[in-house]
């Protein structure tokens, strides 16, 4: 009987001691290195650049015309191209203009007309260019209809995001997906970005010090994917629920051992 109680003590108390494991609050606060104080702090952030039209970018464009023999084509021309598709259970699916491999959008009545390398306004101005060939004192109006973000990791909603408009910078997306959860880390946010050709940018942001503000990668191009990283906490309270289920085996186990030995010596 000693015995017995020797194996169904080593079990309870090996549960005991995995359970009892505390894991201490990580540091979660944004800006920790600003000034607690009620005097504002001026601090340089960096200019605002418009991304480029790539390959692959889809473009929602409107052109508007006091020609009333066009208008009503253009419009329902338009309409027709820029719908937006919603499947079930899924984000609406934006169409438009795809930009082809060699850059160039093919347009009605206009023709096709090569817009990568250019900014939105860049592109406005050239198709208005084109389109005052056909059309009284036309309005053109660009804009991205897929400009992309997506945001993993240890936030509250994962998912992909079409901004709704090109100045995005990365708290934007973070609050877009519900903010980070108290086990992300905010110290080292690993950023990847498309480039020319086949390579990718990997930077690592460190959301803690305000000097995210002056960082050439605070504001986002499209198609840029954000991680946040599990912090030590959140790995180490993993290996506790690991260590409890295993814990909670050993007692099992324990229990059916003692409860094999009372049997055998009745």
């Amino acid at each position: 009987m000693r015995t017995c109680l020797i194996i169904f003590c080593t079990g309870f108390l090996s549960c005991f001691l995995l359970s009892s494991c505390k894991v201490t609050q990580p540091t979660i606060p944004y800006f920790h290195d600003l000034p607690d104080t009620a005097q504002p702090t001026l601090t340089k952030t960096v200019p605002f650049k418009s991304p480029v039209i790539q390959p692959d970018d889809l473009l929602s464009i409107t052109i508007q015309t006091v020609d009333n023999t066009f208008t009503n084509a253009t419009v329902n021309t338009n309409n027709a191209n820029s719908s937006t598709a919603t499947s079930a259970g899924t984000q609406p699916v934006p169409s438009g203009y795809l930009v082809n491999k060699d850059g160039i959008v093919e347009l009605p009545f206009i023709g096709k007309i090569k817009l990568s390398g250019l900014t939105v306004a860049q592109a406005q101005e050239v198709i208005r260019l084109a389109a005052d060939k056909y059309f009284n004192n036309p309005i053109v109006n660009v804009r991205y209809a897929n400009f992309k973000i997506t945001v993993l990791g240890e936030v509250r909603a994962p998912s992909s995001f079409v901004m709704p408009n090109e100045k995005v910078n990365i708290f934007d997306a973070i609050g877009m997906a519900g903010d980070l959860t108290i086990y992300g880390r905010r110290d080292n946010v690993l950023l990847l970005r498309d480039t020319t050709g086949d390579n990718r940018q990997m930077v690592r942001l460190n959301l803690s010090s305000k000097s995210i503000i002056s960082s050439p990668y605070f504001y986002l191009q499209p198609n840029d994917i954000i991680y946040i990283e599990p912090n030590k906490n959140r790995i180490e309270s993993t290996d506790v629920q690991k260590s409890r289920s295993l814990a909670v085996i050993g007692i099992i186990i324990s229990a059916i051992s003692v409860f094999t030995l009372a049997i055998s010596r009745l």
